[in-house]
Parts: structure tokens; sequence; C-alpha cells
């Protein structure tokens, strides 16, 4: 990718980060559009995500460059439906920040590596969606949690 053009999207979860990062680590859990993320979380390990996009089963794949719960996860991110050859240049690095003020987080999610202005807007708006889908499973969980 020859330009860095950066995707960012954010959100206000009304919960703790430390329950804002359970959720978002749980394989279980299903705020990335569908797909099973899978990870042990710790720095040089592979992460997966596994789902469908149009009918097509994927798995999108990456490495965890750095983890600082619950304020900071950072890790690498290819997807074959990209079309481009799984090679370095062509992963993106994604950033989640966590910003917890009085019992809510904000969560900024950024994504580098989009090779244009378009590309990076079509990131931020799926991003925007994931990370309210994030918010929605957050609340769902303390929902759960409250009634049992």
């Amino acid at each position: 990718m020859s330009e860095n053009h950066v995707a960012r999207a954010s959100v206000d979860i009304p919960a703790p980060a430390e329950n804002v990062w359970d959720t978002l680590v749980d394989p279980e859990a299903t705020w990335m559009m569908g797909a099973r993320v899978t990870s042990a979380y710790v720095v040089g390990v592979p992460i997966t995500f596994d789902g469908e996009w149009d009918g097509r089963p994927f798995q999108d794949h990456g490495e965890i460059l750095e983890v600082d719960r619950p304020r900071r996860l950072r890790y690498t991110h290819y997807s074959p439906l990209s079309g481009q050859p799984d090679v370095p240049e062509n992963y993106h690095h994604l950033t989640f920040t966590f910003d917890e003020d009085e019992g809510s987080t904000a969560v900024t999610l950024e994504q580098d590596g989009n090779g244009s202005a378009e590309e990076a807007a079509h990131s931020t708006a799926n991003w925007e969606q994931v990370l309210g889908a994030l918010r929605d499973a957050v609340v769902a969980d303390a929902e759960r949690a409250g009634s049992s």
C-alpha cells in the first residue's frame, strides 16, 4: 500500500473499560459483524476472524502487536477478501484505545494502511457499525449480569 490513510471511529459505552475489554476479547461475542474472533491476546500470537461475508465463508488473520489491558489493543489484520496478496504491506494495523471516565468508556479504533481517502472512509463507516455492535453487546452483557 503506497499511501497511509487512517480510518477512525469511536463510540461511548456506558460501562467500565474492563467490561468493554472482556466483551471485545470474548470469542463467543458477535460484535465483529458476526465473525468469531479468536486469540490468546498475547504479543506475537495469531488472531483469527472466522465468519461469512455475502454468503461466503472467510478467515481473516493477523498478529497481536500490543496488549495493555484495559487501555489499548493493537494487532495486524489481513483479509483474503481484499483480493490483495498475503504480504505484510497489505496488512492493516488496528488499534483500539479505551478511555474510561466515571464508569463510561470511550472506545476509539484506528485502522492504518488504507490506500486512499475513499478506502479509509469506507473502513470508517464499517468500523462505526462494528463499534456500535460492540456497545450493544457490552450493554446486553451488563443487563444479563444484572438480572442473574
